[in-house]
């Protein structure tokens, strides 16, 4: 059961179309997303959805509810670390402890280097991969075993590109485009997890080409 999302990323203007900001381009993306009332807690926007509401969107977005679920108990916090992306998980750890989510219980969504655009992933633990981000979790939380929702950004297309800067620049015209099919496919995904579980999307959604 997932208690706490967190979508990371870097808070401001000039970051906003980065691909580093995947994660926060997913919570723009939500259907749900722009009448909810965020508001600043916890180093970030913080806000938060009672999971029976999640069952309006369901048809909207095609997640598939039993009738056996059409009464779903519990809030579901949804957080943007405003931290800056190396010190996100202050935000996330901030928020856990004041709702006592237990680390086990948070979803982490985050830009992934490692999967080329166009794929996403779900995965329980696991390691870094460099991210400055999941450092900054396993940092605050002393483990990594919390969920990931990995969207694929892809490594650059030449060796001598920094890394650094790649992930600060903003998707190019044509990967916008694909990133948006990529943004559809994973608010379904992501409403599926919060409304089933995200045991659900497996094995599915272990490593998903979406386009």
């Amino acid at each position: 059961m997932i208690e706490l999302v967190a979508f990371l990323g870097n808070p401001g203007r000039e970051y906003a179309q980065n691909r580093h900001n995947a994660g926060r381009l997913l919570a723009e993306a939500l259907p749900f997303s722009a009448a909810l009332p965020w508001q600043k807690k916890y180093k970030g926007m913080y806000t938060s959805i009672e999971g029976n509401m999640l069952l309006a969107y369901q048809k909207e977005v095609s997640v598939p509810v039993s009738q056996e679920e059409q009464a779903i108990p519990g809030t579901i916090h949804l957080l943007l670390p405003e931290t800056y992306m190396n010190l996100s998980g202050d935000s996330v750890y901030a928020a856990a402890s004041f709702f006592k989510v237990p680390v086990r219980n948070i979803l982490v969504v985050h830009d992934e280097l490692e999967l080329p655009l166009g794929t996403a992933a779900y995965k329980f633990s696991g390691g870094l991969g460099g991210h400055n981000g999941l450092r900054s979790m396993k940092a605050n939380f002393v483990t990594g075993d919390f969920w990931r929702f990995r969207l694929g950004i892809g490594r650059p297309p030449h060796a001598d590109v920094d890394i650094a800067d790649w992930v600060l620049s903003d998707f190019s015209p044509d990967e916008k485009s694909i990133f948006a099919r990529v943004l559809d496919s994973c608010t379904h995904a992501l409403i599926q997890a919060l409304v089933h579980g995200p045991e659900s999307l497996l094995p599915e959604w272990n490593k998903k080409q979406l386009l």
